[in-house]
């Protein structure tokens, strides 16, 4: 890290990892801070993200959908997500709360990540639509192996009423388990758990303030309630790992192959454009 990130990170409170936290983060699995972004560039951060969301940034991409619908009417999302808001908004990169969270990782992994991305996930006020239980990479290339972990940040308070995240402890020790398309449906993007298929009992929510942040395992089980608040519940989740290793078998992840989502359409139009 060079002297100014170490700096910025250090700015934003998250260059003080203890030992206790590490042991915690890599025993459990995840951990929960109270400030990631400054409280001076929250307002700044927020709007960048409202402005994303107003005008669908990414859509023809494929990078803007529904995360939990069938995504043909885009004035009527019910879960709206962006892929990767930082190609839209080059400026979030270059925060101090962008820094900070690569001086997180590269304490949680003993080095510097070798990528950091990002999505936002916006859950309207009065959603009654929680994000269902998951693990983060039964999405990712079957063919590859990680070492990775996701930085929650909501940019408001969050508690269980409004869609804060919750954890199963140790679930990361495990493999990828089965998953499907929600509700069954392969037209819609977001994944559950298939069947009962874990022990949830025992999962912790983590409230937090805005600006504050979780930081989980890629293989942790994690879910988010309805938003039953009377404001759209703003998270923006910032993704980051080492270099990932190439299997030769890839995983058996059958979720993947059933996929028939138009966000998969538009992604490859954009690509053959």
């Amino acid at each position: 890290m060079d002297a100014t990130a170490a700096v910025q990170a250090q700015h934003a409170g998250m260059s003080d990892l203890t030992i206790q936290d590490l042991a915690r983060y890599h025993v459990d699995g995840f951990l929960a801070r109270p400030a990631l972004v400054p409280a001076d560039e929250l307002p700044r951060l927020t709007a960048i993200y409202d402005d994303l969301f107003a005008r669908r940034a990414g859509r023809e991409r494929g990078d803007q959908f529904d995360l939990f619908g069938d995504d043909r009417d885009p004035q009527r999302p019910q879960v709206p997500q962006i892929l990767n808001p930082e190609r839209y908004a080059p400026e979030l990169a270059q925060m101090r709360f962008w820094a900070a969270a690569r001086a997180l990782l590269a304490q949680l992994f003993g080095r510097e990540p070798a990528y950091l991305g990002s999505h936002a996930i916006c859950k309207p006020a009065g959603s009654p639509l929680p994000t269902p239980w998951h693990q983060d990479e039964a999405y990712w290339d079957a063919g590859k192996d990680y070492c990775a972990a996701s930085i929650w940040i909501p940019l408001q308070p969050v508690d269980e009423a409004s869609g804060c995240m919750h954890f199963v402890a140790r679930s990361h020790l495990g493999d990828i388990l089965p998953h499907r398309h929600a509700g069954n449906d392969p037209r819609v993007h977001g994944l559950e758990l298939d069947g009962a298929v874990a022990d949830l009992a025992g999962a912790v929510a983590c409230p937090l303030p805005a600006g504050g942040c979780t930081v989980h395992h890629h293989r942790l089980l994690h879910y988010t309630g309805a938003n039953r608040a009377a404001v759209p519940r703003r998270a923006l989740i910032l993704v980051g790992g080492l270099e990932p290793l190439a299997r030769l078998r890839p995983k058996d992840l059958p979720w993947a192959a059933a996929a028939r989502t138009a966000r998969a359409e538009r992604a490859a139009r954009a690509g053959a454009a």
